[in-house]
């Protein structure tokens, strides 16, 4: 056979080991089971969201692999981010859903961050966030106005630093000179809202997005027991939230440069909330095979209409526009790091 021949042969063979491992990665999802880790309780807004995710996205892998959900709850979910990390197999089979505030304390130092967000392996996110904040009907309080204008101290219930329900009561301190007192060590907005209904706390602050669906009764209740909303970040007609004082805006006239300077570092996190992420080092191939799942799934009739029927926002953010997003934020100006670092919780704060 002369040297003509061997190189044609070698090339045929060539292309044909290049299309195995395709094939084996078409494959590799049947018979398995995708387990999703949530960093919060059940019942709040990341646990919802999620579980309507799991429930479809199967389908929409070759394979049809299981899904399980299960909530690793704590330190406002830094402890699954940093198993997710540090402590899981690379192997397209988990995913991780934490809260994208933890990018920003990674960026500020915070050495509870045990991760590089950068090398997460990002698959998207259904949602972005719009923080916004409420008061109960029993504080006799129903407006910013009315809130500002009280002498004495609303207790804001909270997880702890690093979450919305912590970050902006805080802000709001600084920027609006409010007289919130935070309430820590709830595990998740669901405990929260048992501590509104119970009156243990007056107020919180969580995503007007998950607020519309978990706390919809409180929404809808009357007199003391109405949770009311008084200032957000939404731009949205719904009756709740069109006509209230937008959080840049009064930040702005109230607070300028400085005030705007503290909530332009801050808020860049909400463009992907409740963001899934892989493990670094996950197989290009799987990754892109979660990701092209998820953009599915988010598409699907039957998944868009059980989001809508649990009054869920979908806005679909594509894993690679959330890495350049975090890249933005771990170049954050050190100017605006300082003017942020009290949100690293110090030593022994909870």
């Amino acid at each position: 056979m002369n040297h003509r021949s061997w190189q044609s042969i070698s090339v045929v063979a060539g292309l044909l080991l290049v299309g195995v491992p395709q094939a084996s990665a078409d494959e590799f999802y049947k018979g398995k089971t995708i387990r999703f880790i949530v960093g919060f309780a059940p019942g709040g807004g990341y646990d919802t969201y999620t579980r309507v995710v799991a429930r479809h996205i199967g389908k929409h892998i070759q394979g049809n692999p299981a899904t399980v959900v299960e909530n690793m709850e704590g330190a406002g979910s830094m402890i699954a981010a940093n198993t997710l990390y540090r402590n899981t197999e690379p192997d397209g089979l988990t995913v991780g859903v934490f809260n994208s505030a933890l990018v920003l304390r990674q960026a500020l130092g915070d050495r509870a961050a045990r991760f590089d967000a950068s090398k997460f392996g990002w698959i998207g996110t259904p949602s972005v966030g719009l923080p916004s904040c409420a008061i109960m009907g029993f504080t006799g309080l129903k407006t910013l106005d009315d809130i500002l204008a009280s002498k004495r101290s609303i207790k804001m219930g909270s997880t702890r630093p690093g979450a919305t329900t912590d970050d902006l009561p805080r802000i709001l301190n600084l920027t609006l000179d409010t007289n919130f007192d935070i309430i820590r060590g709830y595990t998740g907005t669901s405990r929260i809202r048992i501590a509104l209904q119970k009156r243990e706390v007056d107020g919180v602050c969580f995503g007007w997005e998950s607020m519309r669906t978990t706390g919809r009764s409180m929404l809808d209740a009357k007199g003391d027991d109405e949770l009311i909303p008084f200032i957000t970040h939404a731009d949205s007609e719904e009756p709740e939230v069109k006509d209230l004082p937008r959080l840049e805006e009064v930040v702005k006239e109230k607070a300028g440069e400085d005030g705007m300077a503290i909530l332009n570092a801050w808020l860049p996190q909400y463009d992907f909330q409740r963001p899934l992420s892989a493990p670094p080092n996950t197989p290009k191939d799987r990754l892109a095979t979660l990701r092209k799942a998820f953009k599915t799934t988010l598409e699907d009739p039957q998944f868009l209409a059980e989001a809508k029927t649990s009054k869920l926002l979908i806005t679909y953010v594509p894993g690679e526009k959330i890495e350049k997003k975090v890249a933005k934020i771990l170049a954050t100006p050190a100017k605006a790091k300082q003017k942020l670092s009290f949100l690293v919780p110090q030593k022994g704060q909870n």
